[in-house]
C-alpha cells in the first residue's frame, strides 16, 4: 500500500515537472515572439519612413532624402522597389518606342502606295494609247487649276496663242499685238475663257487678283467684231471706277492696234452732246465706260445699244452691289439684239450675287481658277497687332524706317482718314501722296502717272485704288485699316504680286477688328500663309455682324501725333479767329 502511494506521489511530481518546462518554454515563445515583431515593426517603420519620401520623390513633391539607412533589410527593400520601377519605366519606354516605329513605318508605307500609285498614273497618262481625250482634258485642267462648271460641251483649253489662230482663226494683227505687248504664254483664266467666249457662250469666271483676266476678255472681244461694222456700238465693257476704264481703254488701244476698230472711252467730258450724239456713235465698235455715265447718255437718248453684241462685266461682283444693280439692269435693258451676249469677270464672287447674274445668264460656263475667293500664293500676306490707333502711325513709321522698297501702296478706310494720314507722312521725308474721291479726274490721273514713273514712293488710297487697278511691280501693300469685308481684302492685296512677281501685304489689327479676323485668317491659310493659331480659335462672325460691319464701318479715332494739349490750343485758336471773323461781320 506504501509502494502504491509512492509510486502515485512520483507520478504526480513527473507531472508537475513537465507541466513547469512546457509553461517555460511556451513562455520563451511567447517571449521570443513578441521581441520579434517588435523587431519588425521597427523595420517596418524604417522603410515606411524611408519609402514614403522617395515615393513622394518620384512624384516631384518631396525634399531629398538626407538620413542614411542602417539596416540591411531596409535597404534590400528600397534596391527592389527602385528597381521594379526603373524596369517599369524601360519596359513603358520600349512599348512607345515600338509604337513609334509602326507609326512610321504604317505611313511611309501609305507613301509608298500612293507613289507608287501616281507614278503608274502618270505612265498612263503619259502613254498616249493609254490615255483618253477625256482624261487628257482633265489632266490639263487639274494641272492648271481650271475649274469648269455648266454644260458637258465646255470648250479645251488652250496652251499657246499660235493654237488660237489655228484653231479659230485669229486676226494675225491681234496675234503681232500680242508677241508686242509681252504675251508670250497664257494664264489659266485666259487659256480658258479665250475659247469659250470665241464659241460665243455666256461666261461667268472668278480668278485671283493679277491673273490677266483683263487681256482674257479683250482678245475674244476683238476677235468678234473683226472690223469695223459702222451700225453702232457692238461691244461693251462696264467697270466701277473711272481709273479702271481708263486702263482697260489703253490696253484695248494696244491690241487692237491695226484693226481699224473705233474704241470709244466715255467720260464726262466725252460724254457731253456737243462731242456725242446718235450720228456719231455710229461711227464707234467698241465702248469702254463705267455704268452711271452710260445710263445718263441713255436715259438722254444720245446713244442707242441695239447692235450691242457682247456686254463685258469686269469686276463683277461690284457691279452687283445695291449701288450699281439698278443702273446695270438699266444698261442690259437697253441692249436690245437677241444676239446679246454677256461675261461677267471678278476675283471674288458671292454666292448671292453669282444667283442674280444666273437670271440673265443663258447657259452660262462658269470658270473658277483655284480655291474660291483666295488670294494668289505669290503675296506674302502678315497680320500685324498694333495696339489701338494710335500704334498705326508708329508701325507705319517704323516700315518707313527698316527700309520700305518703294512702290507701295496704303489702304484706309475713309477719305478723311487719307487726308490725316498724308499730313503726317508728308514731312517724313519720303515721296508720298493720296488719291481719293474728292479729288479732280486730272489730279487723280496725274497721281496715278506719277506713281508708275516712280516719282511716289507711297501713294495712300481708299477702296478706289482697290478694284483692278494695274501697277507694274508693287512691292508693298499695306492695310492701314483693317478691310471690312473679304472681297475688299482680296482687292486691295491683289494690288501687289502680279503678273507672276512676288508682292508682300501687312494687315494692321486692333481690338475692335476682332470680328473680321478669323475671315481674314481664313483667306490666308487658303493662300498657303501662316496664321497663327489663337486667330483661328476666334469665334466666327455671323451672317448680320458682317453685315452691320459692311454697312457701318468702325468709327475709328483720328489719325495724328499732336498732343491733346497741342489739340486744345489749336482748337481754341480757331474759335477765337472764327469769332473774331463774326464780330467784323456784323460791325460791317
Amino acid at each position: 500500500m506504501q509502494d502504491s502511494g509512492t509510486a502515485f506521489n512520483a507520478l504526480r511530481l513527473g507531472a508537475h515537472f513537465a507541466k513547469t518546462k512546457e509553461a517555460q518554454r511556451f513562455d520563451a515563445n511567447i517571449k521570443a515572439t513578441r521581441s520579434s515583431s517588435e523587431k519588425q515593426d521597427a523595420t517596418a517603420n524604417v522603410v515606411t519612413a524611408k519609402t514614403l519620401p522617395s515615393a513622394l520623390d518620384f512624384f516631384g513633391t518631396a525634399e531629398k532624402v538626407t538620413e542614411t539607412i542602417a539596416t540591411k533589410d531596409v535597404a534590400e527593400v528600397l534596391d527592389s522597389s527602385e528597381g521594379s520601377r526603373e524596369k517599369k519605366k524601360v519596359k513603358k519606354a520600349k512599348k512607345e518606342k515600338s509604337e513609334k516605329k509602326s507609326k512610321k513605318r504604317d505611313k511611309k508605307d501609305k507613301k509608298d502606295k500612293k507613289r507608287k500609285r501616281r507614278d503608274s498614273t502618270d505612265n498612263a497618262e503619259a502613254d498616249p494609247a493609254k490615255m483618253t481625250k477625256e482624261e487628257s482634258l482633265a489632266r490639263l485642267r487639274k494641272e492648271y487649276k481650271i475649274n469648269v462648271s455648266g454644260s458637258s460641251d465646255v470648250p479645251v483649253p488652250f496652251r499657246t496663242f499660235s493654237s488660237l489662230t489655228d484653231v479659230y482663226k485669229l486676226n494675225p494683227a491681234v496675234q503681232r499685238n500680242l508677241v508686242t505687248c509681252g504675251y508670250s504664254v497664257p494664264t489659266p483664266i485666259q487659256m480658258q475663257a479665250i475659247p469659250t467666249m470665241m464659241e460665243g457662250r455666256d461666261l461667268l469666271a472668278c480668278a485671283p487678283t493679277g491673273s490677266g483676266k483683263t487681256m482674257a476678255f479683250l482678245v475674244p472681244l476683238l476677235h468678234a467684231l473683226k472690223s469695223p461694222g459702222n451700225v453702232g456700238f457692238r461691244g461693251i465693257v462696264l467697270c466701277p471706277t473711272k481709273e479702271l476704264g481708263r486702263q482697260i481703254y489703253n490696253e484695248c488701244e494696244r491690241l487692237a492696234k491695226g484693226l481699224r476698230l473705233k474704241i470709244h472711252y466715255l467720260t464726262k467730258a466725252t460724254a457731253s452732246a456737243n462731242s456725242f450724239g446718235p450720228q456719231t456713235n455710229q461711227k464707234f465698235d467698241l465702248l469702254v465706260s463705267t455704268p452711271m455715265r452710260l445710263v445718263g447718255m441713255i436715259q438722254n437718248s444720245t446713244i442707242r445699244l441695239n447692235s450691242v453684241e457682247w456686254l463685258v462685266m469686269d469686276e463683277a461682283d461690284k457691279l452687283w452691289e445695291m449701288g450699281f444693280l439698278e443702273q446695270v439692269d438699266e444698261i442690259i435693258a437697253a441692249c436690245g439684239s437677241s444676239k446679246l451676249k454677256l461675261a461677267l469677270f471678278s476675283a471674288t464672287l458671292p454666292a448671292k450675287v453669282e444667283e442674280m447674274a444666273r437670271t440673265i445668264l443663258r447657259n452660262p460656263v462658269k470658270l473658277r481658277i483655284g480655291p474660291t475667293n483666295a488670294a494668289t500664293e505669290l503675296i506674302d500676306q502678315q497680320l500685324l497687332f498694333v495696339g489701338r490707333e494710335d500704334g498705326k502711325l508708329l508701325a507705319i513709321r517704323q516700315l518707313i524706317q527698316q527700309g520700305l522698297q518703294p512702290p507701295c501702296l496704303v489702304f484706309v478706310q475713309s477719305v478723311e482718314r487719307a487726308k490725316e494720314l498724308f499730313r503726317e507722312l508728308i514731312y517724313d521725308g519720303i515721296n508720298v501722296d493720296v488719291i481719293h474721291a474728292e479729288r479732280t479726274q486730272l489730279q487723280r490721273e496725274n497721281v496715278i502717272k506719277k506713281f508708275r514713273l516712280g516719282e511716289i514712293w507711297v501713294l495712300i488710297a481708299t477702296n478706289i485704288l482697290g478694284r483692278g487697278i494695274d501697277f507694274k511691280g508693287v512691292n508693298l501693300v499695306v492695310n492701314y485699316d483693317f478691310p471690312q469685308s473679304t472681297a475688299d481684302y482680296i482687292h486691295r492685296i491683289g494690288r501687289t504680286g502680279r503678273a507672276g512677281r512676288q508682292g508682300k501685304a501687312v494687315t494692321f489689327f486692333t481690338n475692335d477688328d476682332r470680328p473680321m479676323l478669323r475671315t481674314i485668317g481664313n483667306v490666308m491659310l487658303e493662300s498657303g500663309c501662316e496664321v497663327p493659331d489663337w486667330v483661328m480659335e476666334i469665334p466666327k462672325a455671323n451672317k448680320n455682324q458682317l453685315r452691320q460691319l459692311r454697312a457701318f464701318p468702325i468709327k475709328r479715332k483720328g489719325i495724328t501725333s499732336m498732343s491733346a494739349y497741342d489739340k486744345e490750343k489749336t482748337r481754341n485758336k480757331r474759335d477765337a479767329i472764327s469769332h473774331s471773323k463774326a464780330v467784323k461781320k456784323q460791325k460791317t
